[in-house]
């Protein structure tokens, strides 16, 4: 008899895979390597398989934000920690069975037109400490020599920021700037210098241990540039996503120019922007869950094995623009229940370490990691991981899916309780064995044709053996 060994092994490294970019994502966001280090065997114990942290380079400032301008990618040294730091990190997460994900920056350098007029970087003032304090700094560079800038003029877009937000050309060759007068983020032209510094960069980051990159900014960024950074050697065997911000899915503006070329021309994931809008949609005052039914089959969900989901990304709460989208606490914690509930996608948890200075909610998303609800569902999350998603279905204030014969999500948006009567017969369900509800205990058992379950006002339920 023969045995197609090569193709079973591609079949169970696919479904391998499929199933560990289905695993939920900690967005330890802001959070010092060294907390992360910490708390690495909590992180495990509550469900988490992969864990996003804060950009590993040189960048200085206190504010979040100053994570996101790169000064050096040769050297992990800011605030937040530095490489023996990150090292340290990996291992003990490492050592619960957690993977690392590094958030990295390729699109632009650091704003640093207030100190001086040149483009070099890192500055010469930087190098100069580099240099007072060589010892120490050979600990925490990553690659390269770090007595030479690693940048110069000849690597960036000339001056000039970006206006026309619907064209493709001019978000990817002008800069990100601020306010009135802000000449914005150096942008980085991909020659061949900058493609091969950023490879290196990378490349390094995956030596350490690595398992994923969220590319920033990457909406900014050209196919061009994203396939000649990202080569086979680098891809191989990392999660790899990145942000492109829309307004929707199929149909919308933002989508058709950003994200769906991005989705066709490379094999990265990114973050699924468009259920997100398609949720929040669901959930508004008028809205309905059946928007929710089968979002993918109309263009408005990404497809289950390259999407990221999500309910809320940082910079929703800490951009003024943004803030618009932060939902109900309740209907965000409704809509957690949907995307770690359903198929498909790597949900996303976020979860902030801001200043008081910087924390616009007084704390709000600082310990949503460890929350009970929140545990219950990763609990929940991992026992259905490969088992088929059927919905059962669906109203304005209801949405009622099943695992399998594993698990039943029923979630009910209103005011009011809602009850739903499934038929078994046609959506198989296992029959005289409780299924208990991971969020309140609560048990059911299913022992006829036709089960009614019964929905507390603005509730989930997430019912397995």
């Amino acid at each position: 008899m023969k045995r197609n060994y090569p193709f079973a092994l591609a079949i169970s490294l696919f479904i391998y895979s499929a199933t560990a970019h289905s695993e939920a994502i900690l967005h330890a966001f802001n959070w010092p390597y060294q907390l992360v280090e910490a708390r690495a065997e909590h992180i495990a114990e509550a469900g988490y398989k992969k864990v996003l942290v804060a950009p590993a380079m040189k960048s200085s400032g206190t504010e979040w934000w100053a994570r996101y301008q790169p000064q050096d990618l040769r050297v992990i040294d800011s605030p937040l920690g530095n490489k023996q730091d990150f090292q340290a990190m990996i291992a003990a997460l490492g050592q619960h069975g957690v993977a690392v994900y590094a958030d990295v920056v390729l699109n632009h350098m650091a704003n640093e037109s207030g100190l001086r007029d040149d483009l070099n970087y890192p500055s010469a003032q930087v190098l100069e400490h580099y240099a007072q304090n060589q010892e120490a700094f050979e600990q925490q560079t990553l690659f390269g020599q770090l007595s030479q800038h690693l940048f110069s003029s000849m690597d960036f877009h000339p001056e000039g920021c970006i206006t026309q937000w619907h064209d493709p050309g001019h978000v990817q060759y002008w800069r990100l700037c601020g306010g009135e007068g802000d000449v914005g983020l150096p942008d980085l032209d991909p020659n061949q210098w900058v493609v091969e510094q950023q490879r290196a960069y990378l490349s390094a980051l995956k030596v350490m241990g690595v398992k994923g990159f969220r590319v920033d900014a990457v909406k900014h960024m050209s196919m061009y540039h994203i396939n000649q950074v990202f080569t086979d050697a680098i891809r191989e065997g990392m999660h790899i996503f990145g942000e492109v911000i829309t307004s929707g899915g199929a149909g919308d503006q933002s989508y058709e120019a950003f994200l769906l070329p991005y989705l066709q021309q490379t094999t990265h994931s990114a973050y699924d922007f468009p259920l997100f809008s398609q949720i929040r949609r669901a959930f508004s005052f008028q809205g309905s869950l059946t928007q929710l039914h089968h979002p993918e089959s109309v263009g408005q969900a990404l497809d289950k094995h390259r999407a990221i989901t999500f309910t809320i990304t940082h910079d929703i709460p800490t951009n003024d623009g943004f803030r618009y989208q932060i939902m109900d606490p309740t209907d965000e914690a409704l809509a957690y229940a949907y995307i770690l509930g359903k198929d498909g996608g790597s949900p996303l948890i976020y979860s902030d370490e801001l200043s008081a200075g910087e924390d616009k909610d007084n704390g709000r998303w600082q310990g949503v990691w460890k929350q009970p609800a929140m545990k219950a569902m990763l609990r929940f999350h991992n026992a259905m991981h490969g088992k088929p998603m059927t919905v059962i279905g669906s109203t304005q204030c209801l949405l009622l899916f099943k695992r399998d014969q594993a698990g039943i999500v029923a979630i009910n948006k209103c005011d009011e309780p809602q009850s739903y009567t499934m038929d078994t017969r046609e959506y198989p369900l296992n029959w005289y064995r409780p299924y208990y509800d991971v969020l309140s205990d609560a048990t059911t058992t299913i022992a006829s044709d036709f089960h009614t379950i019964t929905i507390p006002a603005r509730s989930a339920q997430m019912y397995m053996h």
